[in-house]
């Protein structure tokens, strides 16, 4: 998210071929020509910020889109220049990313609309969030910026997101939405003017207050803003830009072009551990949809539990449904993906963290690759192990849980199955080995025996295999 707290991808819009030399340093002006017009880009993370153009617009043309802006009556002013012409520009050479991106915006803009609202501040702020991801919730800066919003993890953490081994809250568009809209009234609290707050959304309150004093109190955007950020000089055009391209598109002969998944939906309470597979086959759902749903779910997991229930996106789906639905729900379906079991493909994996909660880094592996094995990102590993970079060496351990871990739990891992078939179960708050064992018409004897338990002490997140 927010720049101080770098933003991400690219501009929604600017899908240009980019040519750097690679002796160019990071924060190097790279110019690009397209369509023989040069755009000198700065570039910092993942996002190319194009300054304004010498080709500027008739005076009739700069009335009509003047007229246009003024016409929307937002709480946000809308300013109108030759540097926000220029940004609406080159969004309107860019029809098919402005067409997928109205689409997009049919599911999600309700979402952030409702979070800003609550938040009792302009729902305009809305865009904001096409120029962090193009309503992409699997967006991911080079500096760990994740989500539709683009929340870093600390300053996630700071806004009550939760990033664990099953979860990244950073994509998931309602509660990082919330996140949003509480950071920006915070901002906007400390600066009183929302172009600031925009500002402060690209490159942090901090070098915002320090662009006024430097400006001795001026507190006007367009008078400090040769004393910001260059992205952030930046930033500001191309939202007021986004408003003008979003609003007014169909002057343009843009059309929206539809989402690939179902924007009509319903949202139900999950309060067990339950795979997004099982969902699917119980609704006759399609998985890569209900994916595209429920983004924040690393494994296609959801690890909802009583005191604290996930939310489950799901496609509106017929009546019929409801009733295989509901089983799955609610553990009436006495399979592997019932809600309490840990699916099978995920077993090993939580074995080895849950045992020691440490990875030994391994020759040719990177930071990516540990991240991805264990369902984490990489800057949860870089936070964890205190780690200034990605730089890594063999032989190395690594930290890859956030997990209290118990070392008085002893969890083997078995390379072979016991004879028969098991389940695997994790252990809850208040389970006892005698509870567990009545649970499954098992004998607390040959849960001992199965998981190698000395006593039969048991602690909650402990995976027990039940013959």
């Amino acid at each position: 998210m927010v720049k101080a707290l770098f933003f991400v991808i690219g501009m929604f819009l600017l899908n240009i071929s980019i040519s750097e030399a690679s002796s160019v340093h990071p924060d190097s002006l790279i110019v690009i020509k397209s369509q023989g017009i040069s755009v000198a880009f700065k570039s910092k993370d993942t996002l190319f910020v194009p300054a304004s153009s010498e080709n500027h617009p008739s005076f009739y043309e700069n009335v009509v889109y003047k007229q246009r802006l003024d016409s929307l009556k937002t709480q946000v002013p809308l300013d109108y220049n030759d540097i926000v012409q220029r940004y609406i520009d080159i969004y309107l050479n860019r029809k098919t990313q402005i067409s997928n991106v109205l689409g997009l915006s049919e599911y999600y803009f309700p979402i952030f609309e409702k979070s800003l609202q609550d938040a009792g501040i302009p729902e305009e702020l809305k865009y904001i969030s096409i120029i962090e991801s193009s309503l992409n919730p699997h967006a991911v800066s080079r500096t760990g910026a994740v989500g539709p919003w683009q929340f870093m993890y600390s300053t996630a953490k700071g806004y009550g997101l939760q990033m664990d081994n099953f979860v990244d809250e950073r994509k998931d568009p309602f509660l990082a939405s919330v996140a949003a809209a509480a950071y920006l009234k915070d901002a906007y609290k400390e600066l009183g003017d929302w172009l600031l707050t925009i500002a402060a959304y690209n490159c942090g309150t901090g070098s915002v207050k320090r662009a006024i004093i430097k400006s001795g109190g001026k507190r006007n955007f367009w008078e400090i803003r040769h004393l910001l950020p260059i992205e952030t000089q930046n930033y500001v055009p191309a939202f007021i830009a986004t408003n003008y391209v979003m609003n007014y598109y169909y002057m343009h002969n843009i059309s929206t072009s539809q989402p690939s998944f179902n924007t009509f939906i319903d949202v139900l309470e999950v309060n067990k551990v339950l795979s997004l597979s099982s969902i699917a086959e119980a609704a006759n759902l399609d998985l890569y949809e209900l994916s595209i749903l429920n983004p924040c779910y690393k494994k296609k997991i959801i690890n909802g539990s009583v005191k604290s229930p996930k939310r489950l996106i799901i496609p509106a789906v017929d009546k019929a449904m409801f009733s295989s639905l509901y089983n799955v729900l609610n553990g009436l379906k006495p399979d592997m993906e019932n809600p309490e079991i840990i699916p099978l493909d995920f077993r090993d994996e939580l074995l080895i963290s849950s045992k020691t909660g440490y990875h030994k880094v391994e020759s040719d592996e990177s930071l990516l690759l540990i991240a991805n094995r264990y369902g984490v990102e990489v800057q949860d590993l870089k936070v964890w192990n205190k780690l200034p970079n990605e730089n890594i060496v063999p032989g190395q351990n690594l930290r890859v849980s956030n997990r209290k871990i118990e070392p008085e739990v002893i969890i083997e891992k078995v390379d072979k199955k016991p004879e028969g078939k098991y389940l695997t179960y994790l252990v809850q708050t208040g389970d006892t080995l005698d509870l567990i064992a009545n649970k499954f018409a098992a004998t607390i004897s040959s849960i001992k025996i199965t998981n190698n338990l000395k006593d039969a002490a048991v602690t909650p997140g402990m995976l027990l295999r039940i013959l």
